[in-house]
């Protein structure tokens, strides 16, 4: 999706609950109107297209100004968030198993390993060593392309257990995953989400201002949680910083919310 397209997209979550199912917003008047309207417009169709935006109606009034009433789809609302709902991804419960996916798939397979590539960033696997990656979840075969293949297990293998020689858990999370990149990603969203703007949006100048804030916290939100394989939360690391960051962007954009519902053009 184009940069443009997720920040309308984004701008347009900050005025409903995040938490909450996704309410209708009119357009016309408001921030993300303005928006919308100093290089935005051309998002609008290709979120509707994607169904990540419902506009259940569309009218002019007696000035001729167009206005749309928008909702967030479901969809929209975790695109939005960053692909994947944070509190759904530590509240979902872990049966105790790691599977294990061990590959060594030779060039001339070369679409399975652009498969197998993809699957792994989408389900956060972590790395062990070389081709040795590792998951609190159950692989999908389906989605990672592998249903219906033949299977070549000097190639590729997919184990399901627990450790036999008395590794922890907390052992394996630490030996997959970089959590103090993770932490150093979430700390650099924290710094910027310190620096939000606090001036009601009232002209074009503050407007641009907070606009260039929200491009910032977006991008710095991206760059960590792409990072994090958000685990159960049986799973996290002592010190994780995650879940903090999370709660204070909630509050954080619930305030920056409220700051965009001031804004008042100048024409």
């Amino acid at each position: 999706m184009q940069t443009k397209t997720e920040e309308l997209l984004y701008l347009l979550l900050w005025t409903c609950d995040m938490l909450a199912r996704p309410t209708f917003r009119n357009l016309t008047g408001s921030f993300e109107g303005w928006a919308y309207g100093h290089g935005l417009r051309r998002q609008l169709a290709e979120l509707e297209r994607r169904k990540l935006l419902e506009s259940p109606a569309s009218v002019r009034d007696r000035s001729r100004h167009l206005e749309r009433v928008l909702r967030l789809s479901e969809a929209g609302r975790v695109h939005a968030l960053g692909g994947r709902d944070p509190e759904a991804r530590w509240a979902r419960p872990w049966d105790g198993c790691w599977r294990l996916v061990l590959f060594d798939v030779p060039n001339a397979q070369a679409k399975l390993r652009k498969q197998l590539r993809t699957h792994r960033r989408r389900q956060d696997f972590g790395w062990l060593q070389k081709s040795v990656w590792i998951s609190p979840d159950p692989v999908d075969l389906e989605s990672a392309g592998l249903a219906g293949s033949p299977r070549d297990v000097q190639s590729l293998i997919i184990l399901e257990g627990r450790p036999g020689a008395g590794e922890s858990d907390q052992e394996i999370v630490a030996g997959a995953w970089d959590f103090s990149n993770i932490n150093r990603l979430y700390a650099e969203h924290g710094r910027v989400l310190a620096v939000c703007p606090a001036k009601a949006l009232r002209g074009n100048a503050l407007a641009k201002s907070f606009r260039q804030w929200a491009d910032r916290e977006r991008m710095a939100w991206l760059a960590a949680v792409t990072e994090d394989p958000l685990l159960p939360a049986v799973l996290l690391p002592a010190g994780y910083l995650g879940r903090k960051a999370w709660r204070k962007r909630v509050r954080a954009l619930r305030d920056a919310g409220a700051l965009m519902r001031t804004f008042k053009s100048e024409g």
